[in-house]
């Protein structure tokens, strides 16, 4: 229901009629009056004239009915107290009776037009609290933030003919206009919209003939939600404290919304991790058992005896080696998935990081066996906590890409430099390198780079190295270096290893 806005009318004429109601109440009472002059006792004529001020009191408010009381005084004295048409007084007592009736006539026109102001006051705020809730009932049936806005837009409209911005809360400071807010709003009222934020209440400015602008914060129970800009006409009414109402319900609404779609997602999540579960089992055990199978058969029939003609043979072991590829991109696939689960859980132990390379390489034999690897600077790294497995999960699948995207005969170099705070090692390998605008691009899952490249891969290898290494606290990218080629770089953090004690020896000046 809209709060229809009091008519401003000219003073003098909204208090003209007024006045004038008044003395024509008091001119009827006096006409009604002289018929009954000498029927009637001077104080029921009396009653007459206080009715006649609390009508006027009740139409016409406090003013009017002062001067009906005064005026009423005057008649009476004129007309009904002897001697008549005159304003002498005969008895003194008739001094009494004018003064006690211009002091009752003044009080009960007071006390009712009193009542008349809070009656008129509590009817306003019924039609205000009837809109509010209203507009209430709107904002709880929102679906989206512009329904939100359209809901508060429409009853600042209808009320007042404001116009209205609904601002969201953005990164950092920003404020961002809702979606479908058709007014525009220049940068001195945003910077005076995210004052108000800051403040935490609201400002209003005003300044000659322009509308005034009411810049209210919408402070949620856990953050700041953004704020309301509203532009309007300058009324005689109390605004404030509405437009802070609708601020405050536009605020609820939005806040709303966020947690609605915070559970959704979080839903959506759990159905997400239901799904990746079921996955995960099916790889685990209904894929990697039969491949399992098919590389033991594959592998018997190269080794069996008598050895199978060199055809069929070539036939067998290339099955054996594409079954073992596609077992390492299910493991690459199951660990990828474990480390985006939850936080990883590491086994740390002090230990030499040369240790794990060598286990790294001598997994890879095969597929490093046309590529020498040259090792520089272990010597002088110290003892690092890390997770044995997983950190030659990392080595094994930076020297596979190595070996796999360079040309046949490139060697592959591995370099360690110890620093202050950190330890980085560097795998470089010869090639094309990275594409240049996929330095970062290429650490996500699935990325490979280069896709129209012909080497067999579903880009997991790196993710998971990502994954690993930040578990660790450390860091990784990736560099084309000058000379040409690819480099992978990461830190693992150096920490405070263990004191090593040596061992006394058996016989003094005996050593092993």
């Amino acid at each position: 229901m809209p709060v229809v806005p009091p008519t401003i009318e000219p003073a003098a004429a909204h208090a003209g009629w007024r006045y004038g109601l008044s003395l024509l109440a008091c001119g009827l009472t006096a006409g009604l009056a002289l018929p009954f002059y000498g029927v009637l006792d001077l104080s029921n004529i009396v009653m007459l004239f206080l009715l006649t001020v609390v009508l006027v009191a009740v139409k016409a408010g406090g003013g009017p009915a002062v001067m009906a009381s005064l005026v009423s005084v005057v008649l009476f004295d004129f007309l009904f107290v002897p001697p008549r048409f005159s304003l002498a007084v005969s008895h003194a007592q008739y001094l009494v009776t004018f003064a006690v009736m211009l002091a009752v006539s003044l009080l009960v026109g007071h006390l009712t037009a009193g009542l008349r102001t809070q009656a008129t006051a509590a009817a306003g705020r019924e039609r205000i609290a009837q809109a509010l809730y209203g507009l209430a009932r709107a904002l709880a049936g929102a679906m989206s933030v512009e329904q939100v806005a359209e809901a508060v837009a429409g009853f600042l409209r209808d009320n007042w003919g404001a116009e209205c911005v609904l601002l969201l809360a953005g990164d950092g400071d920003r404020l961002i206009p809702a979606p479908g807010t058709a007014t525009h709003l220049e940068p001195p009222e945003l910077v005076m919209a995210r004052t108000a934020c800051e403040a935490g209440r609201g400002l209003v400015f005003a300044e000659g003939e322009i509308p005034e602008r009411h810049f209210l914060p919408m402070i949620g129970a856990t953050r700041n939600r953004g704020a309301l800009v509203v532009r309007m006409n300058p009324t005689d009414e109390p605004v404030r404290p509405l437009l802070e109402a609708v601020a405050a319900l536009a605020c609820t609404a939005v806040e709303r919304l966020h947690f609605v779609e915070v559970a959704h997602s979080a839903q959506v999540e759990a159905v997400s991790e239901r799904l990746r579960s079921s996955i995960l089992s099916a790889l685990s055990h209904d894929v990697r058992t039969p491949l399992t199978a098919l590389f033991g058969m594959a592998d018997s029939l190269v080794v069996q005896r008598p050895p199978l003609p060199d055809a069929a043979r070539e036939t067998a072991a290339a099955i054996r080696d594409q079954v073992l590829r596609v077992n390492g991109m299910v493991g690459n696939l199951l660990d990828m998935a474990r480390l985006q689960t939850g936080p990883v859980s590491l086994r740390r132990e002090w230990q030499p990081v040369e240790e794990v390379i060598g286990a790294s390489l001598k997994l890879l034999e095969p597929a490093l066996a046309g590529h020498p690897v040259r090792i520089e600077g272990l010597d002088a790294l110290p003892l690092l906590a890390f997770d044995a497995v997983l950190l030659e999960r990392v080595f094994c699948n930076l020297f596979e890409n190595a070996a796999k995207y360079s040309p046949p005969g490139t060697p592959i170099r591995l370099d360690a430099v110890a620093g202050l705070d950190t330890v980085e090692l560097r795998v470089t390998s010869g090639g094309e390198g990275f594409p240049p605008d996929k330095l970062e691009a290429v650490f996500n899952l699935f990325e490979r780079g280069r896709s129209e490249t012909a080497v067999a891969g579903m880009g997991v290898g790196l993710a998971i190295c990502r994954a690993i290494v930040e578990a660790h606290g450390g860091s990784i990218r990736a560099i084309n270096p000058p000379e040409g080629g690819a480099c992978v770089a990461f830190t693992l953090p150096r920490g405070n290893p263990p004191a090593i004690d040596a061992e006394p020896f058996a016989n003094p000046g005996e050593r092993p």
